[in-house]
């Protein structure tokens, strides 16, 4: 149903079946000239069929409407080919993630996740990047995004909405920050009640620190909305960024309490970590959860090495950290 959340700005759950996030929050803006949609659901058809009543209700035109990605998640960038070719003609993305999103579209990128499988000791479980829902429910063709920067601008009616980085959960996560009406859409990097993700994506980066980087970022911003892509809006960004601040600084200490006295590998620590699921033990985990909480102790994990409190070794392919 209709859920103006500001003027001219509406707020659309789009469902995520049989999927713990139970549904994205897409952002339309509308105005007289053109429109603008802010993220769209896994590319399925429940998602499809909510986004197109979302559409037929607001009565908006897709020929004067544009399209923003915040980041390469199936989630969010799921139905950009499909609206596409429904008449957007702009779809706007960060080069980072937007290079990715095209890149996921290819056998190349997801045989990779075989290798995770090894180096996580996930082959245990037996599990398969094809259960992983970017796997599954992302975009099939490639786009010919517009690609946009820190601080380019994308005016829409009264509002003129500035491109901030906010890398973390995903190298190349973007929001959109109106300084005016003191609003961000900030798709993952904050959001109400549960916490973002935070996954391994490179030995060359210590993600987990990228994010903290950003959120000290958005801390200074005078905000007074913060329109997340899941759960509630924010009304008090700074109580939140503190409380994410807070949990991973228990994460981390989690972590280091697991892998003291004894070498773990990536598995081993997620099975042993506290996660917030119906599960009684790692076995009943389902395999896009085990994918989830292996990248997310992985993160910890490298941080940790990072800032000199763990080590790590290599054997049969198969990563392995203890505490120092």
């Amino acid at each position: 149903m209709k859920n103006e959340v500001y003027k001219n700005i509406y707020q659309y759950e789009i469902p995520l079946p049989n999927n713990p996030l139970k549904s994205t929050n897409t952002y339309i803006i509308t105005s007289e000239e053109r429109n603008l949609i802010i993220d769209t659901g896994f590319n399925i058809p429940e998602c499809e069929e909510a986004m197109m009543n979302a559409i037929e209700e607001l009565g908006i035109d897709l020929n004067k409407t544009d399209l923003f990605i915040t980041h390469l998640h199936s989630d969010h960038s799921g139905l950009a080919g499909t609206l596409h070719k429904k008449g957007i003609s702009k779809v706007y993305a960060g080069v980072i993630d937007g290079v990715m999103i095209n890149q996921m579209t290819t056998d190349e990128y997801w045989q990779k996740f075989n290798d995770y499988e090894i180096m996580f000791d996930l082959k245990r479980d037996n599990v398969s990047f094809t259960n992983h829902p970017g796997y599954k429910y992302c975009p099939k063709e490639q786009l010919d995004f517009i690609y946009v920067k820190e601080n380019d601008v994308i005016n829409i009616g009264d509002y003129s909405l500035r491109v901030i980085d906010i890398p973390g959960h995903t190298p190349g996560h973007i929001g959109l920050h109106e300084e005016n009406h003191k609003l961000l859409f900030c798709g993952d990097h904050i959001l109400g009640k549960i916490t973002p993700n935070i996954t391994f994506w490179s030995f060359d980066t210590d993600y987990l620190a990228v994010y903290f980087e950003s959120l000290k970022k958005v801390y200074a911003y005078d905000l007074e909305y913060v329109f997340t892509a899941h759960r509630f809006i924010v009304r008090d960004h700074r109580t939140r960024i503190d409380e994410l601040m807070e949990h991973h600084r228990v994460r981390l200490n989690e972590v280091i309490t697991i892998i003291t006295d004894k070498k773990l590998s990536v598995r081993d620590t997620a099975a042993k970590m506290k996660w917030e699921l119906r599960a009684k033990n790692w076995d009943e985990f389902p395999i896009p959860q085990k994918w989830f909480a292996s990248g997310e102790a992985m993160s910890h994990l490298e941080h940790l090495v990072s800032i000199g409190k763990a080590e790590k070794s290599i054997e049969d392919k198969v990563i392995y950290y203890r505490a120092i």
